[in-house]
């Protein structure tokens, strides 16, 4: 659009302005976005280089394929993972919490899950199930999102990967 108008801009001057506007939008957009009934999640990690290394985006998404939440660690253990669960709770209503989560064999998640549960912090009767083909959704979205992260050309730093995975959310 810009072209037609006779103004030049480059791809870096585009990436700077998601970086910038895409969390403002989230905000002003997330009252509108009604959150669906939460009966089951799927979550797992996958994960990018940043500034040459590795780290772990952990993303939750429910039966319809919308995001629910994501999370960037620079570490795949039982903290980040407590962290991230911790994070996506508190970004939803009460009601909408799922009644199962779906993850992969990872451990990190089951402990976490046993630990609200005694605490609890979420109901005896939530499900957690560890069954492999549970998260295809997610593992092909994860695909979808790579995707758009390879021509970015990678990450100079978390926060620009964090704003700009924002966007694609």
């Amino acid at each position: 659009m810009l072209s037609e108008r006779g103004v030049k801009v480059d791809h870096c001057t585009i990436y700077r302005w998601v970086q910038f506007y895409a969390p403002k939008l989230l905000d002003k957009l997330k009252w509108y976005w009604k959150p669906t009934l939460g009966y089951s999640w799927r979550v797992d990690e996958t994960y990018f280089k940043v500034k040459g290394k590795w780290v772990y985006l952990y993303r939750a998404i429910d039966q319809a394929a919308s995001t629910v939440d994501f999370y960037l660690s620079t570490t795949r253990n039982s903290n980040a993972a407590k962290r991230f669960l911790s994070k996506a709770l508190r970004s939803i209503p009460a009601y909408s919490r799922p009644k199962a989560i779906n993850t992969d064999k990872n451990p990190a998640y089951s402990k976490f899950i046993s630990e609200l549960k005694l605490a609890s912090k979420w109901p005896p009767a939530l499900e957690h199930r560890q069954v492999k083909y549970f998260n295809n959704i997610i593992e092909s979205d994860h695909g979808k999102l790579k995707r758009l992260i390879n021509p970015t050309l990678g990450f100079k730093s978390i926060k620009t990967a964090w704003a700009t995975i924002k966007g694609f959310e």
